[in-house]
């Protein structure tokens, strides 16, 4: 359980997302530069997610028809509410 501006929110990082789970993004918790990267390639609060890839490696994701790859720190800093 996570608390945001005093809710609590059950979520996970992209990292415990197996492939083929999708959920919503909740909460970026990573610095200023990484959070604003993230929102420029259209990673923000409320996008929709979806892991295509989570073994080794990068963590590739599909945001809107995209694929976007993500290096396991940078994912592990994306929390997610999943819809499953």
């Amino acid at each position: 359980m996570m608390w945001i501006r005093g809710e609590a929110i059950m979520s996970r990082n992209l990292l415990n997302l197996k492939p083929g789970e999708s959920g919503k993004v909740k909460h970026i918790d990573a610095g200023k530069n990484a959070t604003r990267r993230l929102y420029e390639i259209g990673l923000c609060t409320g996008a929709p997610v979806k892991v295509v890839k989570n073994d080794i490696g990068p963590v590739i994701v599909s945001l809107v028809g995209n694929k976007i790859a993500l290096g396991r720190g940078l994912a592990m800093k994306v929390r997610v509410e999943t819809d499953t």
